[in-house]
């Protein structure tokens, strides 16, 4: 046995040689096989570094698979079927911070002086501020944010219903889309059945108190039926559209609907 070593060595180091000459290769090709894989189960499309706009023939078919898997996904989806909700001993502390940057980049806002925009297929497109968010009526919940990098964690967040919110502004409840605009240049966007969701909330606490910034104060989306991208924080603008508006993520190639 010891006669083979040195050339299994061999072996294993001419392997690496060449598996390293066609790493860009090799990793494009998990990325695609990742995709086709994932669309088959109803997952998500984790293709950091493909781009799916390209003009690439096979990439554009992945597109249109995804947006296929999109609408699989929407018919699959029950409005009356609830995330786990869980007990307040089942915390997770400290809760991660998570964003596409570092949390000391975290935005500083000035409650006093916010103003939530509205737009698009509404009928009372006047601004909120934090006062009147806080007027309306409040829900608890304990639910588990689910990350798509392969970690989760249980909260507890407090604000508005969010279809009380869409019903307050007089917004068209049989659109499309509700969009996202966010203070930290992120965006993103939901179907119109998962906002109107009894779980999906406007949140404006966590725990007892006040977002922190690293939460997203002053006032994030918490859908616990969704991915943890697809509930943006720091948001300082909604629109209701017919027109899919994308995300932040989901134009580089992650699943849009992202949900159960």
């Amino acid at each position: 046995m010891s006669a083979d070593k040195p050339k299994d060595s061999r072996a294993s180091t001419q392997a690496r040689i060449l598996l390293a000459d066609h790493k860009p290769q090799i990793e494009h090709l998990q990325r695609r096989l990742f995709l086709r894989s994932s669309l088959s189960i109803g997952a998500l499309a984790m293709l950091s570094g493909c781009n799916m706009q390209d003009g690439d023939s096979v990439d554009k078919v992945l597109w249109a698979m995804s947006r296929w898997n999109d609408r699989v996904q929407g018919w699959l989806f029950s409005g009356t079927k609830l995330a786990p909700t869980y007990s307040a001993s089942q915390i997770t502390n400290p809760f991660p911070f998570n964003a596409f940057y570092p949390e000391f980049d975290a935005p500083d806002i000035d409650g006093s002086t916010f103003q939530l925009e509205v737009s698009g297929l509404i009928a009372d497109k006047r601004t909120w501020n934090l006062q009147q968010l806080r007027a309306l009526p409040q829900v608890s919940q304990i639910t588990r944010h689910i990350c798509i990098e392969g970690w989760s964690a249980i909260g507890q967040w407090k604000g508005v219903p969010f279809r009380t919110f869409l019903e307050k502004i007089g917004a068209d409840l049989n659109a499309r889309y509700v969009g996202f605009k966010c203070a930290d240049r992120y965006y993103s966007s939901l179907d119109m059945a998962t906002a109107l969701h009894p779980q999906t909330q406007l949140t404006l606490d966590f725990g007892d108190a006040p977002l922190p910034a690293k939460y997203g104060y002053p006032l994030k989306l918490r859908v616990p039926t969704k991915l943890g991208f697809k509930n943006p924080k720091h948001i300082a603008a909604i629109f209701v559209t017919n027109t899919n508006p994308g995300g932040y993520w989901e134009d580089q190639g992650y699943n849009w609907f992202s949900g159960l």
